[in-house]
């Protein structure tokens, strides 16, 4: 089916002297609204109590939209390759909308299916083609600084927790006047947090519109002034050929990184997604915690803030010291962070903290590096594409790291009850894990030759080979 005229990948193609830079707050645009994903943990708890389930009933949800946004990269990543960013964020943005329209109705009538199917499946759905709309062509707008370019969007995703939460906090405490964030162990009503969901939808449906229609992207011949693409040869595990979405999958080094990516997610997803609750629990005496819900809640924007700045300045230093190092500190400095986490997380707030987010800036700085590291395996043909196949990693991390963490609580107690040591099961597993991807990450190798497209002939390419050719 053909896509309305303004949506077009031909309509958006940057005119001369279109300066690049417009590009990344498009990209941030929709990556900070659908980083609300991971400020789900404000409202868990009243969710728990309005349906009257367990915290893995309600984990589910989280769940099912991070399957659902794997799923929907790995589906449509082609398809937004080809039709380019503008139709990408359009359709995001009505997909993210629509489910929490829909999940909200489901909190108001009871219905908890509705919530799976409004924010699990639509929203999740959005997640995906919002996540992967704008990397193949900030990956192209910045083939100089490919880790910057990505970390600079993806950073977004990272960030909107931290929008997200004190404004979810804010909303539900007018919605429901005997919520009243300052006082630990009070929730807000189911009413409030169905209209948190209407009123998030009518402010994300501007923001996102806002980006997908400044977005352009580089017209074919198109390079950065002073920059020689011979040059980007010059760092290992960098190459100058393509491979396509189809070969990509064929590679070791695809589920190399797959695996990579599948550990160092779901390491960090279980902390994220039962954050709030978390703190309060690690410094609980008895009935009551020290920690506030007002408190719990601004820890799960301090997650935001180191989640988004990791995905920025990790990323970037990728661009020097390149990709398999850098995951290398992400993996192997992570086992070490965790394991102080397990046994000494409890001992101090500040320990608490510091260690947690420097855990999370590792997480971010892993979703951020990873487009970067796929242009670096197999070029940008159809990077966006192998990029979106590559998160169904996170799909299956969505689903391992809120089931690992809240499945062992389900089993050492109820929530409001539990303690530092009850995550201590959990917090372990996750060290396994990092192990596990560290050794994957070390196995990573350049893709053999024969996985290589044919040298394809551009405008570009063919005026290059006509200029280095002698005149006869």
């Amino acid at each position: 089916m053909a896509l309305p005229g303004f949506l077009q990948r031909e309509r958006i193609v940057a005119r001369p002297g279109f300066n690049r830079w417009l590009i990344p707050p498009a990209a941030l645009a929709v990556h900070l609204c659908i980083g609300q994903a991971y400020a789900t943990s404000v409202y868990k708890a009243s969710l728990v109590t309005h349906f009257d389930t367990t915290l893995t009933a309600i984990g589910i949800i989280f769940s099912i939209a991070i399957v659902m946004l794997g799923l929907s990269a790995a589906l449509f990543g082609t398809w937004v390759d080809r039709n380019g960013p503008r139709a990408a964020m359009f359709t995001s943005a009505v997909f993210w909308v629509s489910g929490f329209l829909v999940g909200g109705l489901g909190i108001e009538t009871r219905q908890l299916w509705l919530v799976y199917l409004g924010y699990g499946v639509i929203g999740g759905i959005g997640l995906g083609i919002g996540y992967i709309s704008p990397v193949s062509t900030l990956i192209k707008w910045f083939p100089d600084r490919p880790g910057l370019a990505t970390g600079m969007a993806i950073m977004g995703f990272g960030g909107g927790a931290l929008v997200a939460s004190p404004l979810s906090r804010q909303l539900m405490s007018w919605y429901d006047p005997a919520y009243d964030p300052s006082v630990a162990g009070t929730t807000p009503n189911g009413d409030a947090v169905a209209a948190l969901f209407f009123t998030l939808a009518a402010l994300y449906a501007v923001f996102m519109m806002f980006g997908a229609f400044i977005v352009r992207v580089p017209a074919d011949d198109w390079k950065p002034a002073g920059f020689d693409p011979a040059s980007v040869k010059k760092k290992a595990l960098v190459t100058t050929e393509n491979v396509s979405a189809n070969n990509a999958i064929k590679t070791p080094q695809f589920w190399l990184l797959w695996t990579v990516l599948f550990c160092n997610v779901t390491a960090g997803i279980g902390i994220l997604e039962q954050a709030a609750p978390m703190i309060q629990d690690f410094f609980r005496t008895g009935e009551t915690s020290t920690v506030a819900a007002a408190t719990a809640a601004g820890f799960v924007g301090l997650l935001s803030l180191f989640n988004m700045a990791g995905r920025f300045a990790w990323s970037t230093t990728s661009d020097f010291i390149g990709r398999k190092p850098i995951y290398m500190v992400y993996l192997g400095v992570g086992i070490i962070l965790y394991v102080i986490l397990a046994l000494f997380g409890s001992s101090a707030t500040w320990v608490f903290v510091l260690t947690a987010a420097i855990i999370i800036s590792f997480y971010g700085g892993g979703f951020a590096t990873v487009p970067a590291y796929l242009r670096d395996l197999f070029g940008t043909y159809q990077v966006g594409a192998i990029h979106g196949r590559l998160l169904t990693a996170w799909a299956a991390a969505g689903v391992a790291g809120p089931l690992i963490v809240n499945g062992v609580l389900d089993t050492q107690g109820t929530p409001g009850q539990l303690v530092a040591a009850n995550y201590r099961p959990a917090l372990f597993i996750m060290v396994g894990l990092l192990a596990v991807g560290f050794v994957a990450n070390l196995l990573i190798k350049p893709v053999a030759e024969k996985f290589w497209e044919p040298k394809a002939v551009t405008p570009a390419t063919a005026r290059a080979d006509a200029e280095r050719s002698p005149v006869r």
